[in-house]
């Protein structure tokens, strides 16, 4: 298979999407609030970049930050995003749900996954939290996701590279690893070659602090990723 590197980049803001699809990103991952993490965007931000950006949105679907075990009420109102996020016309959602043992929530998580069909799931770093990675993969594989995105466990992508290539190669065909964490234009080609992954994600907050309004110097930073991520040959 001849298949050319993507680059998906994390945005809150419809000037942030706009320059990164500028920048020469593929992808764009809207959230809400950079600095928690990410959590779901606003239904009128997600109306407004839907009507502006032409490369694929990802929407997150996040009730709130801190851990990834939610109540009752909180899984509803994930239900309820999705559900609005459909309605918008995103391209895809991104969500994540451990039990309180540290498992990926294999019930729910199917429960959502099935909710967004046929928009494809991308299961977020929740999947670094979860207390056995390689079970962690068979989890979030049976509950019909497409991508995780994954630093390896490890505080970035450089460092959790060896893992990030085992969990890669335990995927096979079966679902996509998306390295993030830390994924900028000067180690992606690094990262690429000890991972093999064909899919990478950045929110370029060492570059460029969120909340920042320079928004020429995100579109120059995205624009270096993707400078470098052509470097990387198809595989």
């Amino acid at each position: 298979m001849n298949r050319k590197p993507l680059l998906e980049i994390s945005v809150e803001t419809l000037e942030a999407a706009l320059a990164a699809e500028r920048g020469g990103a593929d992808r764009i991952e809207l959230c809400g609030d950079l600095s928690l993490g990410g959590v779901t965007p606003g239904a009128d931000l997600l109306r407004a970049v839907r009507a502006k950006v032409g490369i694929p949105v990802f929407s997150m679907v996040r009730p709130r930050a801190g851990d990834f075990a939610y109540s009752s009420v909180e899984f509803a109102e994930m239900k309820r995003a999705i559900s609005a996020a459909k309605e918008s016309g995103v391209a895809g959602v991104v969500l994540g749900i451990l039990t309180k043992e540290g498992r990926v929530d294999l019930r729910r998580t199917q429960q959502l996954t099935e909710l967004a069909r046929p928009l494809p799931v991308t299961y977020h770093r929740a999947f670094d939290e979860a207390a056995d990675l390689h079970q962690a993969l068979e989890d979030v594989i049976e509950s019909g996701a497409e991508r995780i995105l994954t630093s390896g466990g490890a505080k970035n992508a450089l460092e959790g590279a060896a893992v990030l290539a085992e969990l890669i190669l335990g995927a096979g065909e079966r679902i996509v690893i998306v390295p993030g964490a830390g994924v900028s234009g000067a180690n992606i080609v690094e990262i690429a070659r000890r991972t093999r992954a064909r899919e990478f994600h950045s929110g370029l907050a060492a570059a460029l602090p969120y909340g920042s309004i320079e928004y020429k110097k995100f579109e120059e930073e995205v624009g270096k990723l993707a400078k470098q991520i052509a470097r990387i040959r198809p595989t």
